[in-house]
């Protein structure tokens, strides 16, 4: 808590680590779901910054590397929905807020690095063992946005399109840091809406 109190008190730059932070511990010590992933938003003036992490059968429905041109194609489809935020999560007109940057990463690309490191240390263990270790990894989308909003005091609600875009998913843990302190939710696909009045 002592730390979520010295966040809202910096800049959204700040605010923005404090998140990545926060789900970096989330991707080391939670569990891997499919169908459930997090977004966490992190308000500071007029700046939004946001980072949404999701399994990524979620999203193109597979889990490793894209070995088929259809695959290929899903990835480069589910990399471009996934930049859109706001058509992913629909805000008020009345905020005013427009999409800064967008930058979209699989985590599946850092594990394979560090899969061929662990095959160069532990060489003994056999090719079939790294093979398989290679063939099980799961992999993720790790999306960071930045917005804009002319009245951030109008953010009064959240309207999840995700869920529309993205069959998979069935689930999103929330995280809200703003001026005002730190807020959690659950939004569901049989309710994709967040009311966020009062916590701006």
């Amino acid at each position: 808590m002592q730390t979520v109190r010295m966040a809202c008190l910096l800049g959204a730059g700040v605010l923005l680590a404090g998140i990545q932070t926060n789900a970096q511990e989330h991707r080391q010590l939670g569990p891997h779901v499919h169908g459930h992933g997090r977004l966490n938003i992190a308000i500071e003036g007029k700046t939004v910054s946001m980072e949404l992490e999701v399994p990524g059968v979620d999203i193109v429905g597979f889990e490793h590397e894209p070995s088929t041109p259809a695959q290929k194609e899903a990835l480069a489809k589910g990399k471009a929905k996934l930049a859109d935020a706001l058509a992913l999560f629909r805000l008020p007109s009345t905020a005013g807020c427009a999409l800064k940057s967008a930058n979209v990463k699989t985590q599946a690309e850092h594990e394979d690095e560090h899969e061929h490191e662990e095959e160069a240390n532990h060489a003994d263990h056999g090719s079939a063992g790294n093979h398989e270790e290679h063939e099980h990894h799961h992999s993720e989308f790790h999306v960071e946005y930045s917005l804009e909003c002319s009245s951030p005091s109008r953010l009064t609600s959240m309207t999840f399109d995700y869920f529309a875009a993205f069959p998979g998913a069935q689930e999103l843990d929330i995280a809200v840091i703003s001026p005002k302190g730190q807020s959690s939710f659950e939004v569901k696909r049989n309710e994709p809406h967040l009311d966020l009045a009062g916590i701006i």
